[in-house]
């Protein structure tokens, strides 16, 4: 599920009439959708995809919401160590990289399920508001498997009136 501004919660079948075209469409429950039919579409076969996969780094996951004085930006990372995480900001844009090891197991000869993404992830995020970007004013924090970045908002003045002659 998804969070929007107003808090309205978007179901699967909204999510799904979205990017189907709309709720006139009939929507197949999620069982009947297989994914050789998807893979026979795109004319690779389902060994091509999980190879081709990657090729992309992971996307990390993120919460970013604002105080009165601060920006926050909450990212899951359970599991990553501080060393395998990179953390930066340049002209209001944070990125967010790294690697999650540990999900491999040479003597593994085939997978029944693989639902945890292991390798390199990347998370790159404009910033909706201007922030302070010095060492002082930006606190970083990874605990309990919660990345927290803590920003100071930069001070704006407020409009100021021109008048007309």
């Amino acid at each position: 599920m998804a969070r929007t501004n107003s808090d309205d919660l978007l179901m699967e079948d909204d999510l799904a009439a979205a990017f189907l075209g709309g709720d006139d469409e009939l929507v197949a429950p999620k069982e009947e959708v297989a994914v050789e039919e998807v893979s026979q579409e795109s004319g690779e076969s389902e060994e091509d995809e999980w190879e081709n996969a990657d090729d992309f780094p992971g996307q990390l996951a993120v919460d970013v919401y604002e105080t009165a004085d601060k920006l926050v930006v909450k990212a899951r990372t359970a599991g990553i160590s501080k060393s395998d995480l990179d953390v930066s900001i340049s002209d209001n844009i944070l990125t967010i990289s790294g690697v999650l090891s540990g999900g491999e197991d040479e003597q593994t000869t085939r997978w029944h399920i693989q639902e945890c993404y292991w390798g390199e992830f990347s998370r790159t995020i404009a910033l909706p508001v201007q922030v302070r970007e010095d060492e002082n004013s930006v606190k970083a924090e990874l605990k309990d498997g919660v990345l927290t970045i803590t920003f100071e908002k930069e001070k704006t003045e407020a409009p100021k009136k021109i008048a007309v002659q």
